[in-house]
C-alpha cells in the first residue's frame, strides 16, 4: 500500500507550485490598481473643548461622563475592535448633532481635562463645507434647511446676494446641524475635520 503521507505532501506541493505563479500574477495586477497608500479611515469628530486628537486619545478616560450628559444626546462611544479609539467620544451629524446647547455639559463632566472648558463662540468641532453641485438651491429649489437651523446663524452660514449658500469659516463650529437638516443625498453641506 503506498504511503498516504507522501502522497499528500507530493500533490500538496505540486499544487502549490502551480498555485504560487497564479498568486504572484494577480497580487501584481491588483497592486497596479491600487492608490500607492491606502486611505486612513476619516478621523472623528470629537466633542466640543477636545484636545488635538493625540493629545485627547491619550488624556481622555473613556469613562462616558460627557455621552451620558449630553442634552442633546450628540456624542456616543466609539465602538470598534482598536483598542486606542475603542470607547472614545465622537459626534456622528448624520445621527444626532452638537446643538451647542447653553450647558455644555459634556466639558464640565471630563474628568481628565480632554475635553477643555471653552465659551460657546469659541468651540470649533470643524468646518461646515458646502457642495454647489448636490444643493437643491441649484435646482431653483429654494431650500434654506442649513441656514434656518444653524445654531449660530448668519455669522456661520447666510445666503449671498446670488442667493448661494456661504460658510462663514470663522463664525462656524462645525455642529453639524446644518449637515443634519440637509435633504439631499449625498448631504450638500458636511462637516470636515480642521487641519490640527
Amino acid at each position: 500500500m503506498p504511503d498516504e503521507t507522501g502522497r499528500r505532501g507530493f500533490f500538496k506541493e505540486a499544487l502549490n507550485q502551480l498555485i504560487q505563479p497564479v498568486a504572484e500574477f494577480l497580487d501584481d495586477k491588483v497592486s497596479e490598481h491600487l492608490p500607492a497608500e491606502q486611505p486612513s479611515n476619516r478621523p472623528l469628530l470629537r466633542p466640543p473643548g477636545a484636545l488635538p486628537e493625540v493629545e485627547f486619545l491619550e488624556t481622555c478616560h473613556r469613562c462616558g461622563n460627557c455621552v451620558k450628559n449630553c442634552p442633546a444626546s450628540a456624542i456616543f462611544p466609539l465602538q470598534t475592535p482598536q483598542p486606542d479609539i475603542a470607547n472614545t467620544p465622537y459626534i456622528d451629524p448624520e445621527e444626532q448633532p452638537c446643538v451647542i446647547c447653553d450647558s455644555l455639559a459634556c466639558m464640565y463632566v471630563c474628568p481628565s481635562g480632554a475635553l477643555q472648558t471653552v465659551y460657546a463662540e469659541d468651540i470649533k468641532i470643524g468646518l461646515a463645507v458646502f457642495s454647489a453641485e448636490t444643493c437643491l438651491r441649484t435646482k431653483d429649489v429654494a431650500c434654506t434647511y442649513c441656514v434656518d437651523t444653524c445654531p449660530i446663524g448668519e455669522d456661520a452660514i447666510h445666503l449671498r446676494s446670488d442667493g448661494v449658500v456661504e460658510v462663514i469659516d470663522a463664525g462656524c463650529t462645525g455642529c453639524g446641524v446644518c449637515q443634519y437638516a440637509c435633504p439631499t443625498s449625498p448631504k450638500s453641506i458636511v462637516i470636515e475635520l480642521l487641519v490640527e
